[in-house]
């Protein structure tokens, strides 16, 4: 009886173990990009959300459109990356404790153009230094082909926020 009960259960020892060592594999690094990466998602969609509401120009608001699409369909696909490893990442922002957030709910029209392209401009630069650190020296491959993949919609992000951030009629 008691060498049936360990023989039954064997297959769930393997699997387990399986699961242990797959997501043991994934390095801190790594990890530490798929949460960033998903802060940065939620926070750049809501961002996207209140700029459609809050903007007084029609390409601020095209723009603000682009980042609730583009972030919700990546963090959808880092979701699924994350399940595949084992990472668990947030599935919320605290948007009080964000201070760009907190600087735009009172803004309104032209004020919020202006600095919601500049902050922008200065997120996507920084998004692009980490996604192009984690695409060139991550070790998980999965993580650093979602990086790399991820970059050019980035890139476009930022040129749109600089294009945002001309005044109109000036391009």
């Amino acid at each position: 009886m008691n060498i049936s009960n360990i023989v039954s259960s064997a297959p769930c020892l393997i699997l387990l173990a399986a699961g242990v060592a797959c997501t043991a594999t994934l390095n801190t690094v790594d990890k530490q990009f798929l949460v960033t990466a998903a802060k940065t998602d939620m926070t750049e969609a809501h961002e996207g959300q209140m700029a459609e509401s809050q903007a007084s120009r029609a390409d601020v608001k095209d723009f603000a459109k682009t980042l609730v699409d583009d972030h919700t369909a990546s963090y959808t696909q880092l979701s699924a990356l994350a399940a595949k490893t084992g990472v668990a990442i947030p599935k919320g922002i605290n948007v009080a404790q964000n201070r760009t957030v907190v600087q735009l709910v009172h803004l309104k029209g032209d004020r919020f153009d202006r600095q919601f392209t500049s902050d922008e401009i200065a997120a996507y630069r920084q998004m692009l230094a980490t996604f192009k650190r984690e695409a060139q020296q991550g070790r998980d491959p999965d993580v650093k082909a979602y990086a790399t993949k991820t970059i050019p919609t980035l890139q476009k992000e930022l040129q749109l926020a600089q294009k945002c951030a001309k005044p109109m009629g000036h391009s």
